[in-house]
């Protein structure tokens, strides 16, 4: 008999842990405001179903050939600056929502940051020291808050490819003064390219995939384009013993959504909010049930939630549209 109970409070434990590691990573990419924050705000992250947010400061370039880095200054708002940031990862955690936090660039008029690239050595060393400066400062922000992920970098291709040896030796830095789990946000596109995976603890994927071309892309036709990048994530995980995790993903609610998903042009006015909820639907679908698939973060979600996004809103948010009732099935039962 003792045995018997031993055996099944074993099996309980096993079944907790295993039941523990399979819950996957349902995230929301908090957007910096030029408010503070407060339990309103997070409120409805906490309704949606999510259990992860991406805070998300911001360092600020002149241009793609420029090395300085400006940030943490009173000209940026709120939540782009380091105060910012730390209040709003100890607001998501006292919620108990976990964190991951993913300092991003900006180069001026919205250049694709992965297209940075110095002309000169004198400008790569500069821009080197300017970057180490600004993520070094965040991760210790990351140690300081018990910060559960850190991402050291957001879509930087051409840096990335060109100074491999400076990642090398930035990542030994960041390990010392943070002790999280590490990943990277590299595009859709660049992932495969990236140099330094068996350094961090997930494959972080910026995932615009394209994967229908129909208008109103029905949840049939997103499943079938998935079935192809689906089996590359899958081989790529299986090859570095990574877990893929979305450090964003989401469509905008416009028409074709899903055939160039990384689009941002101001010059669409169509709306579709029909496009984004299937093809939001359709991605739960298709990969929340993958043991290679850690989980990934919507983007993007805006601290004032009552008057973000809704009927007439054709960006990325899913606030007040059909697609937040879709995150929040897929999350409450994830």
């Amino acid at each position: 008999m003792y045995s018997k109970i031993r055996f099944f409070i074993a099996f309980i434990f096993v079944f907790q842990i295993n039941c523990l590691h399979a819950q996957k990573i349902n995230g929301i990419s908090f957007v910096a405001s030029r408010d503070k924050a407060t339990n309103e705000h997070v409120k409805p992250v906490v309704e949606v179903g999510a259990n992860y947010a991406a805070v998300m400061p911001f360092g600020f370039i002149r241009a793609l050939d420029n090395p300085t880095i400006v940030y943490n200054t009173d000209r940026q708002w709120y939540g782009e600056r380091r105060e910012g940031a730390k209040d709003y990862i100890k607001l998501l955690q006292s919620n108990g929502i976990k964190v991951m936090l993913k300092p991003q660039l900006w180069i001026w008029r919205g250049e694709y940051t992965g297209y940075l690239k110095m002309e000169t050595e004198e400008n790569w060393k500069a821009l080197e020291t300017s970057y180490e400066a600004f993520i070094l400062d965040y991760a210790k922000l990351a140690q300081e808050t018990g910060t559960s992920i850190f991402s050291i970098g957001t879509e930087l291709e051409q840096f990335v490819a060109n100074r491999p040896a400076f990642w090398e030796s930035l990542i030994k830095k960041i390990k010392a003064v943070y002790k999280g789990k590490l990943t990277y946000a590299s595009n859709w596109d660049e992932y495969k390219r990236v140099p330094f995976w068996d350094q961090m603890d997930y494959v972080g994927v910026d995932a615009y995939f394209p994967l229908s071309e129909m208008q109103t892309p029905s949840v049939k036709s997103v499943i079938d384009g998935w079935r192809w990048w689906k089996g590359e994530l899958s081989a790529f995980s299986k090859l570095h013993g990574k877990k893929i995790l979305f450090t964003e993903w989401g469509y905008r609610s416009v028409d074709f959504t899903a055939k160039e998903p990384w689009t941002s042009d101001h010059s669409v006015t169509t709306v579709n909010l029909e496009a984004q909820a299937n093809t939001t639907k359709a991605t739960f679908d298709a990969l929340w049930g993958e043991d290679w698939f850690a989980g990934g973060f919507i983007w993007k979600w805006f601290i004032h939630h009552s008057r973000s996004g809704g009927s007439d809103n054709n960006r990325f948010t899913p606030q007040n549209k059909p697609a937040e009732a879709v995150i929040k099935e897929y999350y409450d039962k994830n």
